[in-house]
């Protein structure tokens, strides 16, 4: 099976080639991301693999299927930068990564924080530069705290589980409820009542039309003054400009995030030295109350070695005809 990894970076080929010694498949890999102008490069290849910011749109699966790929595999769980509807059209299939390793996001979500509550990336650079004082660098106890999980997957659970552990109370809103996740000692809670009642909030949510934006001005409106906002979701669960507002308003006392809206140009790149022209990226970067990071949450030897795995799994499931595994479409 002759597959084209767009967006691939070394760590990508070095985990992708390990696992394939099982198959044999034909693997290439390009750096440059799926779009319009690139699709053309998977021309003689009958599948390819893309990541998150790679755009899917109905222009690109035009070009796709006319350089004859037959199988889209995601090598994510998100498939929000797929056009379903315009793939099974053109006959295209689409298979993806359901769960690769939900500890390694939710860990990524606590270590947010705990790091922006107790601030030791700041404490970090003081005692390098032989500056010991505390001043500034006080945080709260987690211990009691109320956190609410909006989204309880198996991330969500995940979390969940660790903060129970810390002593935190968990409030959950998810559009189903499990007996299991209740027993774990998750109250259930509607929105409105988890913003109220929430020192932490953390996104653990699919990008759907009905989550785009959750987090927006009028929500935010709801949230008791002085909370934490976590996101290792998806970037545009958040409106980005809200938030800002909300840090500037200081009813957002602590921003963690992952993942942005507008990432697709900066993420998973070295841009140091170059000037960033997001203006609204750099004034969140401008707030010394938010911590981002690149998109990393998922990023562990675990979760690399399941994506590649059951992503050459999907594959050889097409390969052999029939049922193919983890179809989206």
């Amino acid at each position: 099976m002759k597959t084209l990894f767009f967006s691939a970076k070394q760590y990508d080929k070095n985990s992708f080639t390990d696992q394939n010694k099982t198959h044999n498949f034909q693997l290439e890999f390009v750096e440059e991301p799926l779009n319009r102008h690139t699709a053309v490069l998977a021309k003689g290849f009958d599948a390819i693999c893309i990541f998150v910011n790679d755009s899917a749109n109905a222009e690109v699966l035009d070009v796709l299927a006319e350089q004859g790929v037959k199988l889209i595999a995601l090598r994510s769980a998100g498939y929000n930068h797929v056009d379903l509807s315009k793939a099974k059209e053109l006959g295209i299939k689409v298979v993806r990564v359901p769960a690769y390793s939900p500890y390694s996001v939710a860990e990524h979500t606590v270590a947010l924080i705990l790091t922006i509550n107790r601030k030791t990336h700041r404490a970090y650079n003081r005692v390098r530069e032989g500056n010991f004082s505390l001043n500034g660098l006080m945080g709260f106890d987690l211990h009691g705290k109320t956190v609410g999980l909006i989204g309880l997957g198996k991330i969500g659970v995940c979390t969940a589980k660790i903060l129970l552990g810390f002593g935190c109370k968990v409030l959950g809103y998810d559009v189903e409820e499990q007996e299991e996740v209740k027993q774990l000692g998750v109250e259930y809670s509607s929105l409105d009542n988890l913003y109220l009642k929430s020192d932490i909030i953390s996104l653990h949510c699919p990008l759907t039309p009905d989550t785009h934006h959750i987090i927006d001005s009028s929500s935010i409106a709801k949230m008791k003054k002085g909370v934490m906002l976590i996101n290792t979701s998806r970037g545009a669960l958040v409106d980005t400009q809200a938030v800002i507002d909300g840090l500037k308003s200081e009813y957002i006392k602590y921003l963690g995030i992952d993942v942005y809206e507008e990432e697709a140009d900066l993420f998973f790149e070295d841009l140091s030295d170059k000037v960033i022209k997001d203006d609204v990226f750099m004034r969140l970067l401008s707030f010394n109350n938010v911590l981002i990071t690149g998109h990393q949450a998922f990023f562990t030897e675990e979760a690399m070695r399941e994506i590649s795995r059951v992503t050459l799994g999907n594959i050889a499931s097409f390969e052999r005809g029939g049922e193919v595994e983890n179809e989206v479409v």
